[in-house]
């Protein structure tokens, strides 16, 4: 049950490689970010969920532009018993967002991302920003 050194240090490099990929996408490129997820990929973006790749697309282009800064990012592999013995890495990060005239805001990202061939893809993805509760959401 134990993971190597080697795949911990892997899932740090793909994780480097990927979330670049991603958040270019996200910023850039939002009309291509659907060959990021699986076609059954999910989504959770602020407590709300959408599944497959085409709606998530569609979700994104309608967001507002975005600009993003990474401040950490850390991954690890996930155990091949879990994932049917599926190369797959859960990455985490965290950094802020700038949409359009807004100020930035801080924000939290996991994802679980698979090998397909030789292109990782998105299985899922919850991305939380990280805004006070107000008295409402106490209760």
């Amino acid at each position: 049950m134990s993971i190597s050194k080697s795949k911990i240090d892997q899932a740090c490099r793909v994780a480097e490689e990927f979330t670049k990929l991603y958040y270019e996408s996200t910023d850039k490129r939002r009309h291509l970010i659907s060959r990021l997820y699986l076609d059954t990929g999910i989504l959770t973006w602020n407590g709300n969920g959408l599944t497959g790749n085409e709606r998530i697309q569609k979700f994104y282009i309608e967001l507002p532009s975005s600009d993003h800064t990474i401040s950490t990012l850390d991954a690890q592999p996930i155990f091949d018993g879990a994932v049917n013995n599926q190369l797959s890495f859960l990455i985490q990060v965290s950094g802020t967002v700038k949409y359009q005239d807004k100020p930035p805001k801080s924000f939290q990202q996991s994802f679980v991302i698979t090998a397909q061939g030789d292109k990782w893809k998105i299985v899922t993805d919850c991305f939380r920003l990280q805004e006070p509760l107000t008295s409402t959401d106490k209760n």
